[in-house]
């Protein structure tokens, strides 16, 4: 628990909560005029029901507000399940029905589909795979179903690495410390879900690796995950992984991309342009790793 950077984050949502979304006039003659965007203190405490000293004490890290309180001040936000959730594991509650979103909404779909020539692929917040792209497919990474751990990426890095997919030690250090950090904060968000806790479990089981970082884990500042993909007829393609988030369903996107004008880049277009298969493909339990 950490209770500056709760206050700290709900500062951060409070100045960048839209009044007029929040339910609140911004103009007429009793609104005063706004120096600045978003809510005023004193706004939030009406509309959370709280005092706005209250409030002043929170984001001053003076306060630990009870578990309705922090409910309270996420639905005045009008903040999203993730959001939430976080606020919650910052004062040290569990989020109500604190389970790691597994479903990919439209609009999550429809951002595989605009990488038609790029391998991307999309996880949920455990890093669990539920939909990739077709370029991805043509690549190598497949959609067949294995053993139930198969479909996460954090298993097949720790417990089961795919042949076909290679790292410097560096390179895979820095993946690694990625994968492991995610997963803790993730762990801190959803504590109510069963499923997750397992995989945790069996990862500090299987993987001394993990182990350690889970125990002392490494402050992580950027996303890491250049790899060589020896693919069957195109030969070695080396590719830098981007990692975007989508906030509204609590996923993340996986890009991979090789350097412009490059042999790397030259073989990815010649393998995408190759192949036949669909757009976007919802997956149970494939396995990127």
């Amino acid at each position: 628990m950490s209770l500056s950077e709760l206050g700290t984050a709900v500062r951060w949502l409070r100045e960048h909560t839209d009044p007029a979304a929040a339910g609140l006039r911004t103009s007429g003659p009793r609104t005063g005029g706004r120096r600045v965007p978003g809510l005023r203190r004193e706004e939030l405490a009406e509309l959370a029901g709280v005092s706005a000293d209250y409030i002043r004490r929170l984001e001053q890290g003076r306060r630990h507000p009870s578990a309705g309180v922090v409910t309270a001040i996420a639905r005045a936000l009008r903040v999203g399940r993730a959001d939430y959730e976080r606020l919650c594991a910052l004062a040290g509650y569990a989020a109500v029905d604190g389970q790691v979103p597994r479903e990919a909404g439209a609009a999550a779909m429809r951002l595989l589909e605009r990488f038609p020539d790029t391998p991307a692929f999309l996880t949920d917040a455990a890093w669990n795979v539920i939909a990739v792209n077709g370029a991805w497919l043509a690549l190598g990474g497949g959609t067949a179903i294995g053993p139930a751990r198969d479909g996460n990426v954090a298993w097949r890095t720790f417990c089961n690495a795919r042949g076909e997919i290679d790292r410097t030690e560096e390179h895979q250090a820095g993946f690694q410390a990625v994968l492991a950090a995610r997963l803790r904060d993730t762990h801190l968000r959803y504590p109510a879900d069963a499923s997750l806790a397992e995989l945790v479990d069996e990862l500090r089981s299987a993987s001394r690796p993990f182990d350690s970082l889970w125990r002392a884990p490494k402050t992580v500042s950027a996303y890491e995950n250049r790899a060589v993909f020896r693919h069957p007829d195109s030969g070695d393609i080396t590719l830098d992984g981007a990692l975007l988030e989508v906030p509204g369903d609590d996923l993340m996107a996986v890009v991979l991309t090789a350097a412009p004008n490059s042999a790397d880049a030259a073989r990815l277009g010649e393998v995408v342009r190759a192949a036949v298969g669909p757009a976007v493909v919802k997956v149970g339990q494939t396995g990127p790793g």
